[in-house]
């Protein structure tokens, strides 16, 4: 076993794949305290939002659909909703400049918003959608705000998958220019995910700041908006009228958002960070053939701190540069 896979033990949170994000918070004031959600208004990201609001917590939900998002929190107290669209990197900084104007310092951010298994798709320069979106606008928004951030002592939390198994970072080709698969190009993006949390936390943790990468299980959201019917029938997820075929393959959204909020949360996790979470607990490294647990590429510090030294190249942005 390596150094940096050592810490991915469990440490018996009293909290499993069927723990709600309701279930994670039950004790947990969250009043007075910020936390600013990516993604905040659709499926799992929703969930999590409602979650944290019941708890307590104002949130921010910084969306590409305003209206949409408006619509979809309606009657969910404590919210408050500002554009941002994840794959524009004008927008994202325009985003961060309006909050940090505001002066006021975030205890929470959960990078939830995402896409995934799309066709090609360039966005800002050329770069791949997947690898952009899921990764280099949550680096840019991140960096951005980092006033705010460690004003808070935040933790930020990363939402990654086990499609992260799928690819490691291909650091010859990350943006797809020869050869692309969409499940591939996903994995490379939520490996980005993981290795994101492994060197925001060793660089914000002696300014208070933690971080976190996790799965938060399967759930059949509008993430799958991309995947034909057909293609989910193929894959055994659902038969041709649309239902579920294996629920126990499935957590429900309220289910699914356990795992950030509580990886945002939790007094267990005090004084920890640059894990990987699954099933509201620290994740095991993964075994041969399993689609459990992380895989070493994914929290292998070397790698991390290449991906933000690439990162911070292509978005132009680093809160720690000297």
């Amino acid at each position: 076993m390596s150094d940096y896979t050592a810490q991915q033990r469990r440490i018996g949170s009293g909290f499993d794949a069927r723990s709600t994000a309701d279930d994670v918070l039950e004790g947990i004031d969250l009043s007075g305290r910020l936390a600013l959600v990516t993604g905040g208004y659709s499926g799992i990201g929703a969930e999590t939002t409602r979650a944290l609001a019941k708890a307590g917590a104002r949130v921010v939900v910084p969306a590409r659909r305003v209206e949409a998002a408006r619509e979809n929190l309606d009657g969910v107290e404590g919210v408050e909703v500002d554009e941002l669209d994840l794959g524009d990197l004008d927008s994202v900084r325009a985003f961060a400049r309006r909050f940090v104007a505001s002066g006021r310092p975030l205890d929470v951010v959960i990078d939830s918003a995402g896409i995934m298994a799309c066709p090609e798709t360039r966005v800002g320069p050329g770069w791949e959608a997947q690898f952009a979106t899921n990764h280099l606008g949550h680096f840019a928004l991140v960096n951005h705000l980092w006033p705010s951030i460690e004003a808070g002592g935040a933790r930020v939390v990363s939402v990654s998958s086990t499609g992260h198994h799928a690819s490691p970072i291909r650091w010859d080709d990350v943006h797809w220019a020869h050869g692309y698969d969409k499940w591939e190009a996903y994995g490379q993006a939520k490996t980005a995910n993981v290795l994101f949390a492994v060197h925001l936390d060793k660089l914000g943790r002696d300014r208070g700041v933690r971080a976190f990468a996790l799965h938060p299980g399967g759930i059949l959201t509008p993430l799958q908006r991309h995947l034909q019917k057909q293609e989910m029938v193929d894959r055994g997820w659902i038969d041709e009228k649309g239902e579920i075929l294996h629920p126990e393959w499935f957590k429900t959204p309220q289910q699914g958002a356990a795992t950030q909020v509580w990886a945002a949360t939790s007094p267990r996790l005090d004084g920890i960070g640059g894990v990987y979470l699954e099933d509201c607990d620290i994740a095991e490294p993964a075994t041969e053939g399993s689609r459990t647990g992380v895989k070493e590429w994914a929290v292998d510090p070397a790698q991390a701190a290449r991906l933000w030294e690439l990162s911070a190249e292509l978005t132009g942005v680093d809160a720690f540069a000297a």
